[in-house]
């Protein structure tokens, strides 16, 4: 499942980093809860949480159905 994780945010990346951000895979713990760190522009941006919701984690849980949620550390 990391793996899957992994490469779906490797799909999302290019568009984060069009706008100057990123974002890093940290952890994914057994209740399916993903930590990524949101870099760049993306760690600071007051449009952060909604790009980390109807973004990252509504794409994560579309491609990998045991994702329940995805927190920004």
């Amino acid at each position: 499942m990391e793996q899957n994780v992994i490469d779906v945010l490797e799909t999302i990346r290019p568009m984060l980093q069009q706008d100057g951000g990123d974002v890093q895979f940290v952890n994914i713990d057994q209740e399916g809860t993903v930590q990524v760190k949101l870099q760049g522009a993306c760690g600071h941006c007051p449009g952060a949480a909604m790009t980390l919701k109807a973004l990252i984690e509504k794409r994560l849980k579309q491609e990998v159905p045991e994702i329940t949620r995805v927190v920004a550390v």
